[in-house]
């Protein structure tokens, strides 16, 4: 995995309500908590991973870190909303429904991961961890409305199969430059 942060997850960070609380949905080391924090969002890192959150909590201000292990305990933000959600690398369904329950009214949702074929070059290969084929537009039907979708594969930062959106409850925005 890269440590910068997803061209993906840059391109759509303009999006996002100035100041506003951002969930780093299984954050890993946090390359894009950190970077939306330097972008003044405050934000909340969530992940299983207790050494990679204590490598993250005390480099940027504006960090809240979170230990949860996702596939197996409830969903820690029932009732609790956030002007943005990004997930990257990382997939488990149960979840799906939960996660956009937590999205504000206007808020945006960046979407990065894996799907079927990625099996060619690597992991995951587990279909369980692998989108379908427009899954995630099929997510956020009647839902949100897609501001960019891609699927297909890509080179870098390695060759993977990957399918990535951004949407958002906004009836109106304007598209990052």
């Amino acid at each position: 995995m890269s440590e910068n942060p997803s061209l993906w997850v840059q391109r759509f960070t303009a999006l996002i309500k100035t100041g506003g609380t951002v969930l780093d949905l299984a954050c890993g080391r946090g390359r894009h908590s950190l970077l939306l924090a330097e972008c003044g969002f405050r934000v909340e890192a969530l992940d299983r991973d207790a050494a990679a959150l204590a490598a993250i909590a005390d480099r940027a201000p504006g960090i809240v870190t979170r230990q949860a292990e996702l596939e197996g305990d409830a969903w820690p933000y029932r009732g609790r909303v956030f002007d943005a959600i990004v997930v990257t690398n990382y997939l488990h369904r149960p979840l799906l429904p939960d996660i956009l329950d937590a999205l504000a009214d206007d808020g945006v949702l960046i979407y990065e991961t894996f799907m079927l074929g990625n099996e060619r070059f690597g992991k995951p290969s587990n279909p369980a961890f692998l989108l379908r084929p427009g899954e995630l537009l099929d997510l956020v039907r009647d839902r949100l409305t897609p501001v960019a979708f891609e699927q297909g594969e890509v080179q870098a930062p390695r060759p993977a199969v990957m399918q990535r959106l951004c949407a958002t409850r906004r009836s109106k925005f304007s598209l990052p430059a």
